[in-house]
């Protein structure tokens, strides 16, 4: 621990010819002693692995006849395999948190459209001003990326087909027909042939709705 006082005498040293408060002394030394703690026990880690290894190598020379100079190769290659993966530890978890944390953001910026707010519910319909990103059973889908875009909320009529409704759906609807003529005479000549186009127009407008 020697060489960890020095370093916050140091540290210590600097801060005061610097003028650093003693708040942030006192943060970088917690610090220095949390970096010092975690060598420490990767150590401890490192050594009972050693440990480890080598009785179970002179258990293979002993009792199973293997020859050393193979028993050794072995020791030697998990020994350079637990450094390794000692010194690959905090590289991994530093690089995990950063995709986690992509991941997490990625995936709140779709479910919130992209803009950070909160739900929005369409379920009486409503309007898409901009590209809005949603999710599908199968992926993402975008709308609104090219322009406004209407959300419609479909219902089912009496005679069972789905679509949008209309408010105007159900009530009476009144035509009004003008007709011209020179004089009485000329009317009822027509009557019959005003009657014919308005049936024709009626059951046009029956078959379209």
């Amino acid at each position: 621990m020697s060489e960890v006082d020095e370093q916050i005498d140091a540290l210590q040293g600097r801060f005061e010819a610097a003028g650093g408060s003693a708040g942030q002394l006192t943060a970088e030394m917690a610090k220095l002693r949390e970096n010092m703690v975690f060598a420490q026990r990767e150590v401890g880690r490192l050594s009972s692995s050693f440990s480890a290894d080598l009785k179970g190598a002179f258990d293979d020379v002993v009792f199973d006849g293997r020859r050393l100079s193979d028993t050794l190769r072995d020791v030697a290659l998990s020994m350079a395999e637990a450094v390794y993966n000692t010194a690959m530890r905090p590289i991994q978890d530093t690089i995990g948190s950063a995709i986690a944390g992509g991941i997490n953001g990625l995936i709140g910026g779709v479910l919130s459209g992209g803009t950070g707010a909160q739900v929005q519910a369409f379920a009486r319909g409503g309007v898409v001003n901009g590209p809005t990103w949603f999710p599908m059973r199968q992926g993402i889908g975008v709308m609104g990326e090219a322009g406004a875009e209407a959300i419609l909320p479909l219902s089912r009529g009496s005679d069972g087909r789905l679509g949008v409704r209309s408010e105007s759906a159900g009530r009476p609807v009144q035509v009004t027909v003008n007709v011209t003529t020179p004089d009485v005479e000329g009317f009822q000549r027509s009557r019959s042939q005003i009657a014919l186009q308005m049936n024709r127009a009626l059951g046009l407008a029956a078959r379209n709705r």
